[in-house]
């Protein structure tokens, strides 16, 4: 019996195979963390290199760590639920890079791109390398190439006037809104201030560049304290 358990025994797992999947998996997440520390993000080489390690080295665990374990017939183990474990266990990470600053969504990418290094690791851990060479491939052709195909197919360019009451950090609240959005303010010109009667409204026009949904954010605008009226150029107005 002793034969046949060592005939049916899942391999050990220390080959040289199983030391270049996890430095396939080293290779590769260390790539896509190199791409989010020259963005100079939340998390980056160091995280998103031990993130796909980590993971690529459970998959190893799950395929060879319970050889000694099984008897053929009596114990049958799924290697599948420590790699459920994975997916599961990475959501922690992901959901302390996101955060809200001034109702704005953060982080949102980062943490899908750390779920996908586990992903990548996974992949190597189980002896697929053509799969995770291509989702690293993947990986940066939807952050480079998708990046600049969403900025020229889903960007709006428009000119937004603002009125406004000297004295309550209108203006700067203004900006921060509008880049706190995603928003690029160009060509901003100023009432001029000669001759303003304390209390009297001021005015403001400026374009900007981003997404599309302006009007969100000139009704945002408008809710600023000491902003009296945002509007649009009547030209980027929606019938």
């Amino acid at each position: 019996m002793r034969l046949l358990d060592f005939l049916y025994a899942e391999p050990q797992g220390h080959s040289w195979v199983q030391f270049g999947e996890l430095a396939l998996a080293l290779i590769l997440s260390s790539l896509i963390g190199l791409e989010r520390e020259f963005r100079a993000k939340s998390a980056g080489l160091r995280t998103h290199t031990l993130v796909g390690v980590a993971a690529a080295l459970i998959m190893l665990v799950s395929k060879y760590g319970f050889g000694d374990t099984i008897v053929r017939y009596a114990v049958v183990l799924d290697p599948s639920r420590v790699a459920a474990q994975i997916v599961s266990g990475i959501g922690f990470i992901g959901g302390g890079l996101i955060f809200v600053q001034r109702d704005v969504v953060r982080g949102l990418t980062t943490a899908a791109i750390i779920w996908l290094t586990a992903a990548v690791g996974m992949a190597c851990g189980a002896g697929l390398p053509l799969l995770a060479l291509f989702v690293t491939g993947a990986h940066f052709l939807v952050v480079f190439g998708y990046s600049r195909l969403a900025n020229r197919i889903l960007s709006e360019r428009a000119e937004v006037h603002v009125h406004y009451t000297p004295g309550k950090g209108a203006v700067e609240k203004v900006m921060q809104a509008c880049t706190g959005r995603g928003y690029v303010i160009q060509e901003l010109a100023v009432e001029p201030a000669e001759g303003a009667v304390e209390g009297e409204t001021r005015a403001i026009q400026f374009h900007v560049t981003g997404r599309r949904g302006v009007e969100a954010l000139v009704v945002a605008i408008a809710d600023i304290k000491g902003v009296v009226a945002a509007t649009l150029a009547p030209q980027q107005q929606k019938e």
